[in-house]
């Protein structure tokens, strides 16, 4: 089983608009709204894939209530925590005219000491047994620093393997314990201050992080130019998979839901890196955050070139 737990979920908001102009009104067309934040994508491609899943998120307002309810309606089993202020909402905004998408991410309601505690408590409580634990998303402006690093202890005492996709304060405060990371490069670049020119370069920081004992295995999504993943005595580069573009809303999630449900079945990594790369192109084929196919994953995990060691 996976447990997803995700600190800053939102209601995401996509639409289109011809032209997007300063001062203008930007009259819009059709809207979408899906469950969305890092560890809900998760578990909904998880779920898609036929993985057994639950996702953990505090819950506040009617955004919050049509997040849940959008996820019931996707079958999706949730085990949220009632919030006092409403779940944020971010809205995409497709450009007609030049096919641009726009992201507009706002940071996210205050998580009060009791519901974080809550959150940590239901945590224990759903993840008692369960293969792997995927914290991803940003995290709110009141929720702490190291918050990521109390559900890898969490983890640690539940014999369960932990997997971190976030970014800025929320991967700086992980200390130890991971069994797998996924930062982009930027994310990396910005933890060890460098400039990562090379693979090499890339390989090289992603292991200091292993060095430290922060995680076990790393992997570093680079959009275009493929992945990365990183053991403490090898590494691989997955070339990109072509695919059409659109929107790139939930593709990272999407990666991280294909490596943990591969793992969860006992799948190498290697192989679930390649699963994860699969997932994340299928992601670009969908509107808004909408889930992928596991017909386009198929498809497209068949016609990945191999990865190359580095």
């Amino acid at each position: 089983m996976l447990v997803t737990i995700t600190m800053n979920p939102a209601l995401d908001v996509t639409t289109d608009t011809d032209t997007v102009r300063p001062t203008h009104k930007l009259r819009c067309h059709s809207v979408r709204h899906d469950a969305g934040g890092g560890g809900i994508n998760v578990a909904k491609v998880a779920h898609v894939l036929g993985a057994q899943v639950v996702a953990i998120f505090p819950a506040g307002g009617v955004a919050g209530e049509t997040v849940c309810r959008l996820l019931d309606a996707a079958q999706v089993p949730i085990a949220p925590v009632q919030a006092a202020e409403a779940t944020r909402e971010s809205i995409s905004v497709n450009e007609l005219c030049s096919r641009d998408q726009y992201r507009f991410v706002l940071p996210g309601p205050r998580i009060s000491e009791a519901e974080q505690i809550e959150c940590l408590q239901r945590l224990r409580e759903v993840a008692a047994g369960a293969e792997f634990v995927v914290a991803s998303g940003s995290l709110p402006p009141s929720v702490p620093a190291d918050f990521h690093q109390r559900i890898s202890d969490i983890c640690g005492q539940l014999g369960t393997r932990l997997i971190v996709d976030s970014s800025g304060p929320g991967l700086a405060g992980l200390r130890t314990g991971a069994f797998l990371i996924k930062p982009s490069l930027s994310e990396l670049r910005a933890v060890v201050g460098d400039d990562l020119a090379t693979l090499g370069a890339q390989a090289a920081a992603a292991r200091t992080l292993i060095a430290a004992g922060r995680a076990e295995n790393v992997v570093v999504s680079m959009g275009g130019d493929g992945a990365l993943l990183v053991t403490a005595d090898a590494a691989w580069h997955y070339p990109p998979l072509r695919v059409a573009p659109g929107s790139g809303v939930g593709a990272g999630d999407a990666m991280v839901a294909g490596i943990a449900t591969a793992l969860a079945r006992g799948e190498a990594l290697t192989d679930a890196v390649a699963l994860g790369m699969a997932c994340g192109a299928a992601m670009l084929l969908t509107p808004g955050s909408a889930a992928c196919t596991r017909t386009d994953v198929a498809r497209l995990l068949a016609a990945a070139p191999a990865p190359r060691p580095v």
